[in-house]
């Protein structure tokens, strides 16, 4: 823009001059803040996070009992083991909460497990007890449930749900949900079954959506 574009006044032509500085600032800016993005879009990709790895390493049922016609009591001692598999990528566990599942209905309330942060290539254990008094049951679950029980199994899905949070160098990324769930084969009787009735027996890594 000319002198003469600012209408031969000293007070317009500043302002014009005035204008094009703070909208060269305003670019470099611009492009600056696209290069730090695109610079950790690029780690990001180069690194190539792995979802964590979880197991459930052990299960107690100390009960699981029908107490009244739809009605089921229970209380469950769980252990889990998570595993951060990234060399380079550490977890923040903001929040997570443990459930356990029969056939699609959950039957324990939320335990929540301790926040904390998984560095490189940790693993962390938890052993919460979940319980569940009184939780009212579909009719067709309570027939289910006495039919499994007399079959000799149960199966149970301990479920973890949650936020986490990528931390790359100081770099931390925003919350993503995690959803773990872990199928638990319960035997009924025989050996192993201890003094509570039910005997846990190991079948898988636990599946994990993040």
């Amino acid at each position: 823009m000319s002198k003469k574009d600012c209408g031969n006044h000293d007070t317009f032509w500043c302002s014009c001059k005035i204008k094009k500085k703070y909208r060269k600032i305003l670019i470099g800016l611009a492009i600056l803040i696209v290069l730090v993005l695109l610079a950790i879009l690029i780690v990001w990709l180069a690194l190539r996070p792995t979802k964590p790895q979880y197991y459930l390493q052990d299960m107690i049922v100390y009960n699981l009992n029908l107490t009244g016609p739809t009605y089921l009591s229970t209380t469950i001692q769980v252990t889990l083991k998570s595993h951060n598999p990234n060399d380079h990528i550490g977890i923040y566990y903001d929040k997570l909460d443990v459930y356990a599942i029969y056939k699609g209905q959950q039957i324990t309330i939320p335990t929540e497990l301790p926040t904390q942060y998984q560095g490189h290539d940790d693993v962390s254990i938890w052993s919460p007890y979940l319980y569940g008094i009184d939780v009212p049951l579909a009719p067709y679950l309570t027939v289910a449930l006495e039919q499994d029980e007399a079959a000799g199994y149960v199966l149970i899905q301990v479920r973890v749900e949650g936020r986490l949070r990528w931390k790359v160098g100081t770099w931390i990324s925003g919350h993503y949900h995690i959803d773990v769930n872990c199928p638990a084969f319960l035997t009924v009787g025989g050996d192993g079954a201890g003094d509570h009735g039910f005997h846990y027996k190991p079948v898988t890594q636990c599946n994990v959506e993040v």
